[in-house]
């Protein structure tokens, strides 16, 4: 949500902030509708004055046998109530659609956000670790599916029931591998809240439409989010639950930055995706994610958000896995946010980078859907809070990346070793799918 007062001060940088992201100008219809609603809101208010003096001289009127004067008063009191409730219908309806148009306006990006059509215009940060390809494997790797064992429906993998339960993109677990993908959604929470400083939360995975708005899912996005019959939705991320637990919060400033770290189950259609990532586990209705969202005062958001990349990249070191962070262009960027740091792992597989992880700088986006803000001190004016949220990470995604980097020439799998104390001291799946 804007601020429309920074709208009326500057509308020719909202636009030029929204040509950033490859979007037509939007202030001038916006102050159109500004204006109307500020006019009708005036026009009623003026009505009302003359209605109250109007009421105040009927009985003045009356008393000095006027009978004229009290007629044409009455009347005139009658003609403004009529007109006061259609002014005030018209600012209604003028705000609706004022408000509307707001939601549906994506976030600004920061000034150092590098500019571009989509995510050709990336702009790489850092990498760590050494990728791995055919020489230092000795043998081609292969993709998380092809890996002998993990491709067998009776020890690892099976996309076969997860489509005979469910359709498409639905994906079955069994024995070593459920566990494993158990495990690393444990050490991702332990590291979290342990070495972090997260506070672990557990939430709902139903919300309602209006907990979905304030993150900014909704209006805009229902084609890619399940929908109860209920008319409440399934959350794609705990970002929506963990972000609206300040929704409609006056906060301490004593109290922030708040962290908040979920695992949840994560729901998205995902109706545009297409061609071979259908195959396997990396990209699924339904899947795990371990989220992490911070609420935090606007001059602190910055330095927040390179301090939840640091975390997530933090998991990644630990498990071994190579990776480079980049930053997202304009028009790579989702909407809520102003500016995102992507983690994309090295899958051997594919031979490529893959997303494993976004962290986002939302400003005060969210906190103005939400009315989510925060009191510097007592008798100070309440300030938005500034919202950040971040993979940390996606459990199935780092369970390909953990399964492609340690896969063996006779596909048993070596496992990062600080995952040994969630797998009973066991470091390695072997040929048969059993750890060892």
């Amino acid at each position: 949500m804007h601020d429309i007062r920074l709208i009326r001060d500057q509308p020719h940088a909202f636009d030029a902030a929204l040509a950033r992201r490859g979007l037509p100008p939007e202030a001038e219809a916006i102050l159109q509708l500004d204006e109307m609603r500020r006019a009708s809101i005036a026009d009623a208010e003026r009505a009302l004055a003359e209605r109250n003096a109007a009421s105040r001289e009927v009985g003045s009127a009356r008393a000095r046998g006027d009978d004229g004067e009290f007629e044409r008063l009455r009347a005139l009191v009658a003609a403004k109530k009529d007109e006061i409730g259609r002014l005030e219908a018209e600012a209604a309806t003028t705000d609706a659609a004022l408000h509307e148009m707001l939601m549906g306006i994506p976030n600004l990006p920061y000034d150092d956000v590098p500019d571009g059509p989509d995510e050709r215009a990336n702009v790489e940060l850092r990498r760590w670790g050494t990728p791995k390809g055919p020489k230092e494997f000795g043998f081609k790797p292969r993709e998380h599916f092809d890996v002998a064992m993990f491709s067998s429906d009776a020890s690892g993998m099976s996309g076969i029931i997860g489509a005979k339960l469910s359709g498409s993109r639905f994906t079955v677990l069994y024995g070593s591998i459920a566990r494993l993908h158990r495990a690393l959604a444990q050490f991702m929470l332990d590291t979290h809240v342990n070495e972090h400083g997260f506070k672990e939360v557990w939430t709902p995975v139903i919300v309602r439409e209006d907990v979905l708005k304030g993150t900014g899912q909704l209006p805009k996005f229902s084609d890619d989010l399940y929908q109860l019959t209920d008319g409440s939705w399934l959350i794609p991320t705990a970002e929506v639950t963990l972000t609206n637990i300040v929704a409609d919060e006056i906060l301490d400033e004593a109290v922030l930055p708040l962290r908040y770290t979920a695992h949840t189950q994560c729901f998205r259609s995902e109706a545009g995706s297409a061609g071979k990532d259908v195959r396997g586990m990396l990209r699924q209705h339904q899947f795990e994610k371990v989220e992490m969202v911070s609420i935090t005062r606007p001059e602190d958001s910055r330095a927040e958000h390179e301090r939840m990349t640091a975390c997530a990249q933090g998991i990644l070191e630990a498990l071994g896995l190579p990776y480079r962070t980049v930053v997202l262009s304009t028009g790579d960027m989702g909407f809520s946010v102003r500016r995102t740091h992507d983690l994309e792992v090295w899958l051997p597989g594919q031979g490529t980078y893959r997303e494993i992880a976004s962290i986002s700088d939302c400003g005060d986006f969210q906190a103005r859907r939400m009315n989510a803000r925060f009191r510097r001190g007592e008798g100070a004016r309440p300030e938005f809070v500034h919202t950040l949220n971040g993979s940390g990470l996606a459990v199935g995604r780092t369970l390909i990346a953990v399964i492609e980097n340690g896969q063996e020439a006779d596909g048993s799998i070596s496992l990062p070793p600080v995952l040994g104390p969630y797998l009973g001291g066991r470091t390695r799946v072997d040929t048969d799918g059993r750890l060892a």
